[in-house]
């Protein structure tokens, strides 16, 4: 059985398809002071329930509804509950990085367990180290393929050079790299303040080459508008930009329009806002037949592993 949450119903819909099976009938309403209330259309008990919900902006409420689905359906004497979050909210604070700093990607791992999930299928995690916060089974995917395929449909075989944009995104870029067969760059920055960054250097050779700049999300895209002012000042003669969540926030948008980027590529984790979906520079591309072939992976009993190669 598939549900589906508020926070991304499209995505939800486009799965149901990939999968066959249609979403089950749910009603997410909040009461006058804004507390959820769900109400599930039909009976779960004794089934394999595949709920989705991308934890994106707003954050906190979609997490909330979330939360009180999950306990819905254990309360329903579901089979089994597998949480699908096509973005994992709060996986930028998966360590202390200063004292007195709070873990919250294992705080939500807590609160997504003690809810009622059994089993997560997640997608592209900012830090692969947040699957050992679960207690239970956790399916990490990634849509390395699927973004490197758009990259070899616009570019063919041109060489390209592919860029991390921080040490910490080196493993992800190298993923896409060795999918295009192209050679790796690293930007060397610092952060001296949370969205702000301060770039040092470019590591590896990029004169006269495409780039193509690979990170797991866009937030305030001040990152990513940095490093594509870095790699054309040092000799790239394009930057295109790749990214699996396109959060999009604090005016990212006019930063990427301003910079000399020339494409924008983000999946269907998260929905994209009119005016983002409307811009020439953005290209999104669907994770759907990625989370729907996992999700029928599962429920039979077959291996996902092929999923993550």
């Amino acid at each position: 059985m598939l549900l589906c949450g508020t926070s991304n119903p499209d995505l939800g819909r486009r799965i149901s398809e990939e999968v066959g099976v249609p979403l089950a009938p749910m009603e997410v309403t909040r009461f006058a002071d804004g507390e959820f209330d769900v109400k599930i259309g039909e009976s779960v008990r004794g089934h394999d329930v595949f709920l989705i919900q991308s934890t994106c902006p707003p954050v906190n409420d979609n997490y909330m509804e979330l939360f009180v689905i999950l306990d819905a359906l254990r309360r329903a004497s579901a089979a089994r509950i597998n949480a699908v979050l096509p973005y994992y909210g709060y996986a930028r604070k998966e360590k202390k990085t200063q004292a007195r700093d709070p873990i919250s990607a294992k705080l939500m791992a807590n609160f997504l367990q003690v809810a009622g999930a059994e089993r997560m299928i997640v997608l592209d995690l900012h830090a692969e180290a947040i699957q050992g916060f679960f207690d239970i089974p956790v399916d990490a995917l990634t849509a390395s393929k699927i973004l490197a395929a758009h990259v070899r449909g616009r570019h063919g075989r041109q060489p390209l050079v592919v860029v991390s944009p921080d040490v910490g995104g080196t493993a992800r870029a190298r993923a896409i790299a060795r999918r295009l067969d192209s050679p790796l760059a690293i930007i060397d920055k610092r952060r001296p303040r949370d969205d702000d960054i301060e770039i040092l250097n470019v590591i590896g050779e990029v004169e006269g080459s495409r780039c193509v700049l690979v990170d797991d999300l866009i937030s305030t895209a001040s990152t990513l508008a940095g490093a594509a002012h870095a790699l054309i000042s040092k000799g790239a003669t394009s930057v295109d930009v790749l990214a699996t969540h396109g959060v999009l926030s604090n005016g990212a948008l006019a930063k990427l329009e301003e910079a000399p980027v020339d494409e924008v590529v983000v999946t269907d984790s998260i929905p994209l806002a009119k005016e983002m979906a409307d811009s020439p520079k953005v290209t999104q591309v669907s994770v759907a037949p990625l989370i729907a072939e996992a999700i029928v992976r599962v429920h039979e009993g077959r291996s996902v592993s092929a999923l993550f190669r």
